[in-house]
């Protein structure tokens, strides 16, 4: 039996009457680093795609793109999601093309909100360092340049978020204590 969400991750805390927090945005935009600390902060279940899909696949990202394509890759982002309808109050990190399909964003939102973490391609490369080569379309030969890609397709969807926090003018544990309150918010928002 393939592990599901349900069997790899504690979920006490992923109350299924309230929304789920899911930040986006391009890789290094601190999405996994954010989640992990808000998650930690508020006591809620965390749960970042990439590292899921790689657990239940016992592959890294990099070799599921290689040996099985990115469509294939596309279609576990949607069977994950389309498992975390089941729950709620959990704070999510999808990858970065997730949001750049609106059926699959559609199975989350809402009530699901989006919190788009916005950063220049360049602060977003600096930030991933060595580990931009765990990213497909990052280890091409112009890295910047695939990031202002990105983001010129991505643009409409990531800003059409709920919330948008720009990471170039904060640091780090401000960034964490704006989605922590938007959290908050978000979950508060259930019993309206």
């Amino acid at each position: 039996m393939t592990p599901t969400f349900r069997t790899s991750q504690p979920v006490s805390a992923a109350d299924p009457r309230k929304p789920h927090a899911i930040l986006i945005g391009l890789p290094g935009a601190g999405k996994s680093t954010v989640g992990r600390a808000v998650a930690e902060r508020l006591a809620r279940a965390f749960l970042d795609f990439d590292k899921e899909i790689e657990r239940r696949e016992a592959q890294s990202i990099t070799e599921i793109f290689a040996m099985k394509g990115e469509p294939y890759f596309r279609d576990l982002e949607r069977n994950l999601t389309q498992e975390l309808r089941e729950f709620g109050n959990m704070i999510l990190s999808p990858g970065g093309g997730w949001v750049s399909k609106p059926e699959v964003v559609r199975l989350l939102r809402p009530p699901g909100q989006l919190i788009y973490l916005k950063v220049r391609p360049e602060t977003a490369l600096k930030r991933l360092g060595s580990r931009r080569m765990t990213r497909p379309l990052l280890t091409r030969p112009d890295p910047v340049g695939e990031l202002k890609k990105l983001l010129v397709q991505r643009r409409e969807a990531y800003e059409a978020a709920d919330h948008v926090i720009d990471t170039e003018l904060f640091d780090s544990q401000k960034v964490i204590e704006k989605v922590v309150a938007i959290a908050e918010q978000i979950s508060a928002s259930a019993y309206r």
